[in-house]
């Protein structure tokens, strides 16, 4: 565009000064026809005086006047020749002007026509460019929709494994041991809890007894009623008892929860019981849920002796079960190495 402007400013710049050279040649046109017919004028005059007077007629004013007239008509034609010189070349500059006129129009026009060629093509590209946006769009769309039917459905799946139970091993931590110090001391305390209730039970009976009969018969004697005092004594006792009783409860499943949370941060195993004497552990870095270790108890209880029994999972573990458990004979270490390939494959990708 500013190209085009440019022309058409030059265009009009040539024009003008061919108008102005135009003005020129005519002007110098009327102006040698005006000096032409001076001395076509001129030269009649003479040729009447030269005809009316005699060759003894001639005075020398006379010749002094037509020497003057032939120096003024050697002026004349001299200033008409130098205006015959300039009118040529003011018409040759006017043809030059108008044929560099006339190329600028014919370049005005070209660029016209590839200013037009240019805007059909630039309609065409955005028309084109326009639809490809559309038809991607349309494909962004359709993956869009695909993406949510496929959300939904798996947001239907997770909600439905929640109902059933399922749980995020990675948030959930849970830890399930058996014959450990935590199993035979919650054993001791259940049996000291039921041991404690059994004797609150008798107690209550007693105090009913006594506070219907006034008595208290046991096996071989009879008991007087007890001080009112004292039956308040053993009421606050037995209450204290049962207080007693419900916090260490309280003590004892805070303790069971924080060895389970403990086992399953430092060892990164989630321990399960799936039938007697049968463990299945699940590493916190196992891809799938279904990737676990099948232990089972072959010797007696406490002695510690564990069978790994074949999965899935421990088919892709041949090399370390070599390694570690036939030839080192150590389940820990075997333990550690499936920790780590696991978590070495997390960080891969």
């Amino acid at each position: 565009m500013p190209e085009i402007a440019q022309l058409r400013a030059k265009a009009q710049e040539e024009q003008k000064k061919r108008e102005n050279q135009d003005s020129l040649v005519r002007r110098l046109q009327k102006r040698v026809l005006l000096l032409t017919k001076e001395r076509d004028g001129m030269r009649a005059i003479l040729e009447s005086y030269d005809s009316e007077l005699a060759a003894s007629e001639y005075s020398p004013q006379l010749m002094l006047r037509v020497k003057e007239a032939e120096d003024m008509l050697r002026k004349v034609q001299t200033h008409n020749t130098e205006m015959e010189t300039q009118l040529s070349k003011a018409q040759e500059e006017a043809g030059t002007f108008k044929l560099q006129a006339q190329m600028v129009t014919a370049e005005l026009e070209a660029l016209k026509e590839q200013q037009v060629s240019n805007t059909e093509k630039n309609t065409l590209a955005t028309a084109e460019e326009v639809s490809s946006l559309r038809q991607k769009i349309e494909e962004l769309e359709a993956e869009r929709q695909q993406l949510e039917e496929q959300n939904n459905i798996l947001e239907m799946r997770l909600e439905r494994h929640n109902l059933q139970g399922d749980y995020d091993p990675v948030k959930t931590k849970v830890v399930h041991l058996q014959m450990n110090p935590t199993s035979i001391a919650k054993q001791q305390r259940t049996e000291e809890v039921e041991q404690l209730r059994v004797e609150c039970q008798r107690l209550r009976d007693r105090l009913r007894k006594i506070e219907a009969d006034g008595v208290m018969t046991t096996d071989d004697t009879t008991l007087i009623i007890p001080p009112s005092q004292e039956i308040l004594n053993l009421r606050k006792q037995m209450e204290s008892a049962e207080l007693k009783n419900q916090r260490l409860k309280e003590v004892f499943q805070k303790k069971i929860q924080e060895f389970r949370t403990a086992c399953y941060v430092l060892t990164g195993y989630q321990i399960d019981i799936t039938v007697e004497n049968q463990y299945r552990l699940t590493s916190v870095y196992a891809e799938h849920m279904e990737d676990s270790l099948l232990f089972k108890s072959t010797g007696s209880v406490g002695s510690g002796s564990m069978q790994l029994l074949e999965t899935d999972f421990s088919r892709t573990l041949t090399g370390l079960v070599d390694l570690h458990l036939f030839h080192q004979k150590s389940i820990p270490v075997f333990l550690s190495a499936v920790t780590i390939e696991l978590f070495s494959h997390q960080t891969v990708t």
